[in-house]
């Protein structure tokens, strides 16, 4: 029975370390697409977590990419939300199209 005891402690201590190496689940973020602003301005994610953005301004408004890596374009809306699941690592400069000096920097670590 010793040698039972001690297969069912290392059992016990592998399954504990194999639970403690699941990555943490990616998490979503809401960015408000407002009158002539996103709100954050600035936002850090990390990689596969989820940008939601969501129009509560009366005006219509896109999101665009200016630079960064590659971001599919939102097509204007007055309401709702879109969202986005960010996958490449680096710096996303997001603008509005429609008002000028409406920009946004998402970084993705």
């Amino acid at each position: 029975m010793p040698n039972a005891r001690k297969l069912i402690a290392a059992v016990t201590i592998a399954a504990a370390a194999g639970a403690a190496a699941v990555p943490a689940l990616a998490a979503t973020r809401t960015v408000r697409v407002d009158d002539n602003v996103f709100k954050p301005a600035s936002l850090s994610v990390k990689r596969g977590d989820t940008v939601r953005f969501r129009w509560v301004g009366e005006a219509p408004h896109n999101v665009a990419r200016k630079s960064g890596p590659s971001f599919r374009r939102i097509g204007n809306r007055r309401s709702g939300t879109v969202s986005r699941k960010l996958t490449r690592r680096g710096t996303y400069r997001l603008v509005c199209t429609i008002h000028p000096g409406m920009e946004m920097r998402i970084r993705v670590r």
